[in-house]
């Protein structure tokens, strides 16, 4: 019998039964099983049947060296969303971005690197003042989660969940992500990078941004990066940021993805309308997530149920793919799309061009 957490929060913590032989097993790769993928297409969607091509565009002709510059210096102060000022380079890296100074020339504030990443969250570089965020959110700053996190955590998703595995879900997005390859592209929640470095490895975009709030989960992507003696470390930055807050100017973004997240945001529309914002007309949205369908909407209180773990963990709990096009719907979103394996979907919307 297939287990299902009825906490997203548990959904995305949960370590499978049998950790001890299973993690040994996916230490080293993730664990793949059959899938049975289905695509759905909202009928208000009339292109949405081109969701699933072969990737075949040639992504080095898609921008000229002034698109590429202009898609490069998207960082704004998370305060005022002013352009931070910095010295026009389109050749952004891992190494350069982790010490550099960045700074507001309204707010006049600055925003540091602190060797493996750039601080711009609100309360970037402040010595006493701190927020505490929720637990779904707080859970994944933790050096032991951060650290278990691509080790074996990450692939228990694919025995209960349905997720297919990094590989796989990478192949998915880059076929929703198609109409704007050559563009740059923000890996929101992006935890250890996993989809980060495979944005960054596949030269498919002009700029990578692996955004988390958790410094720890940055820490462990950035070592990741430096295993790797043939990781192309141009075009790619580590970024600390608040999802609700996201530290880009309006309408700058190509794509936004954000790989097992949006169940963990404590206000998923919030999420979803910064993401709205920072995108640029005919800008791409891909998520995957959870979702409880079938069986589980028959119970009455699901519902009820639902917003007092929501309450209580900062996490939410989708039941219905309807839901998952109303959220993007009403944050300006539009040509909803999913695929679905069991419990894992995978979405893809479009800011109007």
């Amino acid at each position: 019998m297939e287990a299902v957490a009825l906490s997203s929060l548990s959904a995305r913590l949960a370590i499978p039964i049998r950790i001890s032989t299973y993690f040994t097993r996916s230490f080293v790769k993730p664990l793949f099983i059959p899938f049975n993928f289905r695509t759905i297409k909202a009928s208000k969607s009339p292109d949405s049947s081109s969701a699933v091509v072969d990737v075949e565009t040639k992504h080095d002709s898609l921008l000229d060296g002034r698109e590429v510059i202009n898609r490069t210096n998207i960082l704004a102060c998370p305060v005022c969303y002013n352009p931070l000022s910095t010295k026009p380079n389109p050749t952004r890296s891992v190494e350069q971005e982790r010490g550099s100074s960045l700074n507001c020339n309204i707010c006049k504030k600055s925003y540091f690197g602190n060797g493996t990443h750039i601080d711009l969250t609100v309360i970037g570089g402040a010595k006493e003042y701190g927020e505490t965020m929720p637990a779904s959110t707080e859970i994944f700053r933790t050096p032991l989660v951060s650290f278990l996190y691509e080790r074996g955590w990450r692939q228990g998703f694919s025995i209960w969940g349905g997720f297919p595995g990094p590989e796989k879900e990478f192949e998915l997005a880059k076929e929703y992500l198609k109409p704007v390859l050559g563009g740059n592209i923000i890996d929101a929640s992006c935890g250890s990078g996993m989809f980060s470095r495979l944005f960054a490895k596949s030269g498919l975009f002009s700029l990578v941004v692996a955004l988390d709030y958790s410094e720890n989960m940055l820490k462990q992507c950035y070592e990741f990066i430096q295993q790797d003696n043939n990781f192309p470390k141009e075009n790619l930055i580590l970024v600390r940021a608040d999802i609700s807050r996201l530290p880009f100017t309006s309408g700058s973004v190509d794509a936004v993805n954000a790989g097992a997240a949006l169940h963990c945001w404590s206000s998923p529309s919030t999420a979803v309308a910064e993401i709205s914002r920072v995108l640029r007309p005919g800008g791409v949205f891909v998520a995957t997530t959870f979702i409880l369908d079938g069986p589980f909407t028959a119970f009455p209180l699901l519902k009820h149920i639902r917003q007092n773990i929501g309450k209580f963990s900062g996490s939410h709990v989708f039941i219905a793919e309807r839901e998952l096009e109303e959220l993007c719907n009403s944050c300006g979103l539009e040509g909803f799309t999913c695929t679905r394996n069991r419990r894992f979907v995978m979405l893809s919307a479009r800011k109007p061009s």
